[in-house]
């Protein structure tokens, strides 16, 4: 059976439709926050953070702990909601420009959720095991946890299932399969937060050094590389972008959105990659 293509007359779209602001924006907000608490944790720290047992620490850190994660419990439903509430009901008639302008927005969105996963699983996570070489923990909820674990983990965790809400509530590529390596891409990252779990019990009940190499980080290690199925994400995804901009640029053919719903499987032949 022949696949069903579209031919379109060449329409150059408006440059703006592609543009770079909205991940530089999001960058900039996301790295200029994490700047701000990196001061805050340079100011309060050592001389509000040592003793659990002060009120200082429940004042400038245990107040700080309940107070994130109520507000990213909200963020999370709520960007969750929002993306489902005004998911695309007609997307087997989507337009080229338009399928090709998502395309676009979700390689921003993966873009600031990678920029959240290096602050979160690297550079804080690297501050944390300096802090628990240098200080001797009395809780659980320590300084260097507090922004570690319960901010910059969760936040990078909405970033990543928006994004991938985004690709399912708006793609047609995405929206009647499951893709593997999108879902390795979110969810292992993701696992490193419930991990957390396993790593509190550890330090609990034995003393070791805060290396990544202990057993008891691996998990942290594993997941982490997880994100490297960004790979097959964009392998995924590369076909169809270069069969819609073919299309738009230069008038050519491509599949329907709604063939590529029924067989999300044929847009992603590197074939369509061909001059």
């Amino acid at each position: 059976m022949a696949q069903a293509t579209t031919a379109t007359t060449i329409a150059i779209p408006e440059r703006s439709l592609f543009s770079w602001n909205r991940m530089w924006l999001g960058i900039g907000l996301l790295s200029g926050w994490y700047i701000l608490v990196n001061l805050y944790e340079r100011a309060f720290a050592f001389t509000k953070g040592l003793d659990y047992t002060s009120p200082e620490y429940q004042t400038y850190w245990m107040n700080l702990l309940i107070a994130e994660l109520a507000l990213e419990a909200l963020a999370f439903i709520a960007v969750c909601t929002w993306l489902w509430v005004t998911r695309d009901r007609n997307l087997e008639n989507i337009s080229p420009v338009e399928e090709l302008r998502r395309y676009w927005n979700l390689g921003l969105f993966i873009v600031v959720y990678t920029v959240g996963l290096y602050w979160g699983a690297s550079y804080f996570t690297e501050q944390d095991g300096t802090w628990h070489q240098t200080v001797i923990r009395d809780t659980d909820f320590t300084p260097s946890h507090i922004i570690e674990f319960y901010q910059s983990y969760p936040i990078y965790i909405i970033l990543g299932v928006g994004s991938f809400m985004y690709a399912i509530t708006r793609l047609p590529m995405f929206a009647r399969s499951f893709s593997i390596p999108y879902a390795v891409l979110v969810g292992s990252p993701l696992m490193i937060f419930p991990n957390v779990g396993l790593n509190e019990f550890g330090h609990t009940r034995w003393f070791m050094e805060e290396l990544f190499v202990a057993p008891l980080h691996w998990g942290f290690v594993a997941f982490g590389w997880g994100a490297l199925a960004i790979m097959g994400v964009w392998l995924q995804a590369c076909p169809r972008v270069y069969e819609l901009i073919k299309q738009v640029y230069l008038g050519k053919t491509a599949t329907s959105p709604l063939k590529v719903m029924e067989e999300p499987e044929k847009s992603v032949d590197p074939a369509y990659c061909e001059v």
